[in-house]
Formats: structure tokens, sequence, C-alpha cells
């Protein structure tokens, strides 16, 4: 994950903990902002591995359990070992396929979280946080200006807060900041909207940014 991408997500996690008063907030506020969120994200992260351990573990006594009631070994002396035998791919034991692979895609978000957290305590990424929220901050009303003027037929207020948030913090890039490629702010914005929005989202805000590009930046 490159630094610039994940001071994105973190300002994505900063914002959603933010009232409508932004303009209350000091640097120190970010900072503790994103002192919480780091941690959140941590346990977060813990709490998915211990859960995905506990599902792999839970498949594995269940196979055990299968092996030791089939006929082949049933009919074995006691303390003899048990033979292999062919688990059948019947719909239970696909669904329990199916945990294990949800199990390992936990196990793969909590060590993309591990390393947003580590990346984080980057001198680089913590800058970058704050001045996406200074220049929010400072053109909160511009910026949700364009939001509405784009956003044909919704009124800003009822939009899901996690589009707005991934909306604002790229306009306030691309039309304030103004130190990265417009096509590298609008496709991590939409890589934002895949991972923590709706399906309908990324078309949504990819919509929206492109005519804040065509008409203000």
């Amino acid at each position: 994950m490159q630094a610039r991408r994940a001071s994105r997500e973190i300002a994505l996690i900063l914002f959603s903990q933010l009232d409508k008063n932004i303009e209350k907030y000091k640097t120190e506020d970010f900072s503790q902002i994103i002192l919480k969120s780091v941690r959140t994200l941590i346990s977060s992260a813990s709490e998915e591995v211990s859960m995905a351990i506990s599902k792999l573990n839970d498949i594995k006594n269940e196979i055990i359990e299968f092996e030791n009631n089939h006929e082949d070994n049933l009919s074995r002396p006691i303390d003899a070992d048990n033979i292999p035998v062919a688990i059948p791919l019947t719909s239970d034991f696909e669904a329990k396929i199916d945990s294990m692979l949800s199990a390992a895609e936990k196990t793969l978000s909590a060590l993309d979280i591990a390393e947003l957290c580590t990346l984080s305590e980057n001198d680089d990424v913590e800058e970058y946080v704050m001045k996406i929220c200074y220049e929010y901050q400072q053109n909160k009303n511009e910026i949700d200006k364009m939001i509405s003027e784009f956003a044909f037929g919704w009124d800003i207020e009822r939009l899901f807060k996690i589009d707005k948030d991934i909306l604002r913090i790229a306009i306030t890039e691309l039309a304030f900041i103004k130190d990265a490629p417009h096509k590298v702010i609008i496709d991590e914005a939409l890589e934002l909207a895949k991972k923590y929005s709706t399906d309908d989202s990324p078309s949504f805000i990819n919509g929206i940014l492109a005519r804040v590009v065509e008409r203000y930046v």
C-alpha cells in the first residue's frame, strides 16, 4: 500500500468520526482522532484473525469427526490409526469450503489493516492526512456546494455519509491540494467506494468527480 493511498483511507476513517461542525476542530483534535482510529483498526484486525482461526479450527474438527465416524474406520480395531477417507463434495462440505474462503478473506483484510496502521506512523502519511483535513475545513462550503451541484436529484444531506466523505476527500485533493494526477485521485476514490460503500457508489462518485474536474479543475 502506498503512502498516499494510506493517507486517503485514514482520512476517510477520520472523516467518518467528525460531526457537521468541522470548523471547531483543531490540529491536535485531528491527531487524537487519527490515533483513536488506528487503535480501533488494530482491535478490528485482531478480532478478524481470531474469528478466522476459530472458523478454521471448527472445520478441522468436523473433518476429523467425519473421518472417525466413517464406516471404514468404525470397523477397525480401537487402537488402530484411522485411514484417510474421501470427503464427499456435498453441499454441506461446499459450505464449509466457503467458510474457509471467508476466513482467508478476513485474514487478508486484517493484514491490510495492519499495513495501514503501520503506515499511519509515517510522518508523510500523517502530514498528508492533516493537509486533507485542513483544506476541507477551510473550503467546506465550496466543496459541499460542488457535490450538491452535480448530485442530480439528490439532497446532499440524504447521501450516504461514506459517499459524501469519499467525495469530500477527492474534491479537496482535486481542487485545493492539486499535487497528484486527477486520474490517480479519482481511481483511488473509486477503490475506497468499492471497499467501503455500495455497488452503485463507484459509478455515482465517478460521475460527480468527472464533472468537478471538467468544471472547476
